[in-house]
């Protein structure tokens, strides 16, 4: 523990503490208004521990008990323990396939006692945080060789692994907002390109006919190949180049895709990613779904969720209909309205209006978080603060067009207001070790 005495918030930035504050806030009083019942006394059901929402004001308590714990924590020991504890996490993950309790059909939950549960998928986000900012701060550490960059991917991409093999999708693709400190701190700008130009393919894959893509990607190519060729007796290796790059995106649009969507992916999630672009997916082409010989194949699963959200926010309009009068919400036509679809709740609530206010305050809070991160020595700090700043941003911004159908269904909360005591713990410890770590930014952490 730190010897600070009684300076143990010198330097600790209020504006992100009052912010955290707020957003719990109004987390709990999001999820009061989805399932308060007016027959119920309020008073007695927020303490009464049986509701979700006085559910979430108990993991408020305990999450303020875990950020003054952190702030009491000495800095040094975060960089001390950082690979122990990513150790520690990997190993929770792998404990869940042996003691792991089934919810939603995923197996990723290890039940604590008292009706709450632990999700290390959640946790293992602040050891990776922490382990990656261990491993970029080394003075051994030379991030422009590709030997280095494989390691950082690796450590990233064993939780991510983990998350894939519990059927946790959603948290398994928040591990990629890890590229973003990865690329502050040197990551070569072509991977970032790369990433992006195979997503624009899978999209367009999706969107358009197979044949008419092949045909589109080979004119493209074909217009390169005449624009580029006055330069093959300087570098054949261009032209010959533009010719792998083609072969590649037609390989990658008439076999991997499909492979990935019919092999690899369950029908319900490839359903989801297909009605995001306005598609059916036929279910029946899904190795995953078929059923043994003489039984019934899976029944498609519909955009319902996505359909019910758009509506309840819509009916918001530009200002809501008011706290508590809510009736697509209210009436529980949403479903997981408490959790994933929490966000449903403010919009119809307080319409466009109230969106707006809420998400300039998250807007706040990560230009808070990149400016803490721009005043460190330190590179572990440093490194640590963005990896705050992407994880939070992720969340917020997938979650968000997940509600308003831009992005497909992947189970991932809304920061600090979605109901859950593992996700709320999570963001608590993250958010407050980096102002732990910023309350110490003139000492220079490896």
């Amino acid at each position: 523990m730190s010897n600070r005495g009684n300076t143990v918030t010198e330097g600790i930035d209020w504006i992100v503490v009052w912010l955290y504050a707020l957003l719990v806030t109004i987390g709990i009083l999001c999820i009061f208004m989805v399932e308060y019942k007016p027959e119920t006394n309020w008073l007695s059901s927020f303490i009464g521990g049986k509701t979700n929402y006085s559910k979430q004001l108990i993991f408020g308590g305990v999450c303020a008990l875990a950020a003054t714990f952190v702030l009491l924590t000495d800095s040094k020991l975060f960089t001390a323990f950082a690979n122990l504890l990513y150790a520690f996490g990997i190993l929770l993950m792998l404990a869940t396939f042996v003691v792991g309790k089934n919810i939603n059909g995923s197996r990723s939950w290890i039940p604590l006692g008292g009706g709450f549960n632990l999700q290390p998928a959640e946790l293992c986000k602040i050891f990776t945080a922490l382990a990656l900012s261990k491993f970029l701060s080394r003075q051994e550490t030379e991030f422009t060789r590709l030997r280095s960059q494989l390691i950082a991917g690796a450590l990233i991409a064993a939780p991510a692994v983990l998350s894939i093999a519990q059927h946790e999708l959603g948290l398994a693709l928040v591990y990629s907002a890890f590229l973003l400190p990865m690329y502050r701190e040197g990551l070569p700008a072509q991977i970032m390109i790369y990433g992006s130009s195979f997503a624009v393919l899978v999209i367009a894959t999706l969107i358009v006919e197979p044949n008419t893509l092949a045909i589109a990607l080979t004119v493209v190519a074909a217009i390169i190949f005449f624009i580029v060729r006055k330069y093959a007796k300087r570098s054949k290796g261009l032209l010959a180049l533009v010719v792998v790059l083609w072969l590649v995106c037609v390989g990658v649009q008439r076999f991997v895709v499909p492979y990935i969507f019919n092999n690899v992916l369950e029908c319900y999630q490839s359903t989801r990613i297909y009605s995001m672009v306005g598609k059916d997916y036929d279910c029946s082409l899904n190795k995953k779904s078929q059923r043994k010989e003489g039984e019934k194949a899976a029944r498609k699963p519909d955009d319902y969720n996505v359909r019910q959200s758009k509506i309840a926010i819509g009916s918001g309009g530009y200002f809501g209909k008011g706290f508590l009068k809510g009736t697509q919400t209210r009436g529980k036509y949403v479903p997981e309205q408490h959790t994933d679809f929490i966000f449903t709740s403010l919009g119809e609530a307080f319409g466009l209006t109230g969106c707006i206010a809420f998400l300039c305050i998250y807007l706040f809070m990560l230009y808070r978080i990149i400016r803490i991160a721009e005043r460190q020595r330190s590179t572990f700090s440093r490194v640590y603060a963005y990896s705050v700043a992407s994880i939070l941003f992720f969340h917020i911004a997938v979650n968000v067009s997940m509600t308003i159908g831009l992005f497909p269904i992947v189970g991932i909360p809304l920061p600090l207001i979605s109901y859950g005591g593992s996700s709320l713990l999570t963001f608590t410890v993250l958010i407050f070790i980096l102002l732990r770590l910023d309350a110490d930014r003139q000492m220079v952490l490896r």
